[in-house]
């Protein structure tokens, strides 16, 4: 690990001792943004970069797939909950939100309920 951080996001990144960005996606993003891109794809790539932030450190902080861990955890490590791919709802009535293939439910005391996708969720016929 270089322990230097992404130029574009912040992430700590590995390889290289001259990389400067994390994905290609922040390297294009840092680009864009020199020339002045577009504002919807600005847009665009920052969700989509803080989209892949969060996926990375639900993975991080669930590897065995069902986890609970503080909210506060997950804001230092930097996820935004502002940003997610979809819903899921239980019968129960309990909202998952996803991050791709990994989703949370907020849980009392500022804690938070971290899964894997399950075939099941695929289900369409529920509300």
């Amino acid at each position: 690990m270089t322990g230097k951080a992404c130029a574009e996001c912040g992430t700590a990144m590995q390889g290289r001792t001259d990389k400067k960005y994390c994905s290609d996606q922040c390297r294009f993003l840092h680009n864009n943004r020199k020339r002045g891109s577009d504002k919807g794809e600005m847009l665009l790539l920052k969700i989509n970069t803080a989209l892949r932030r969060n996926r990375s450190i639900l993975r991080r902080a669930s590897p065995e797939g069902k986890t609970t861990v503080s909210r506060q955890f997950l804001e230092l490590n930097g996820f935004d909950f502002r940003y997610h791919t979809h819903l899921y709802r239980t019968q129960k009535g309990n909202t998952y939100h996803f991050c791709y293939d990994y989703g949370y439910l907020l849980l009392p005391d500022n804690k938070v309920l971290i899964v894997n996708h399950q075939p099941y969720m695929d289900d369409r016929s529920q509300p």
